[in-house]
């Protein structure tokens, strides 16, 4: 899958690219999983954020390589959200990951010549 850029925001165009899945197989997961909700604006557009991408990614992932089915898959999902639930402080887990992405860069950095 390719990186997903540092954007706040994607056009169901963008998404579908970087989940590797059409657009209207996006719009049938919005129906099907909860967690799945874009951000919808002015004429009904849908804009996807990275929390949102990730959501599709792990989906794609659950039904295509796992082989889950749709109720399968809504069900890992649900598992993994209470896991993450669990942080409570999403403060914690913002820093957290910024951490990691700091950790990724250095190294990153050590590694190109």
């Amino acid at each position: 899958m390719p990186p997903i850029p540092d954007k706040r925001y994607f056009s169901i165009g963008e998404a579908s690219d970087l989940c590797r899945v059409k657009s209207h197989v996006l719009r049938y997961w919005e129906q099907e999983f909860s967690q799945l909700k874009p951000v919808k604006r002015r004429g009904n557009r849908r804009y996807y954020q990275q929390r949102d991408i990730q959501i599709a990614r792990d989906i794609r992932h659950l039904l295509y390589d796992q082989g889950f089915t749709i109720q399968g898959a809504r069900h890992q999902l649900a598992g993994k959200g209470r896991a993450l639930a669990s942080l409570n402080d999403s403060a914690v887990a913002a820093d957290s990951l910024a951490a990691v992405r700091r950790e990724l860069e250095s190294i990153v950095q050590l590694l190109t010549p």
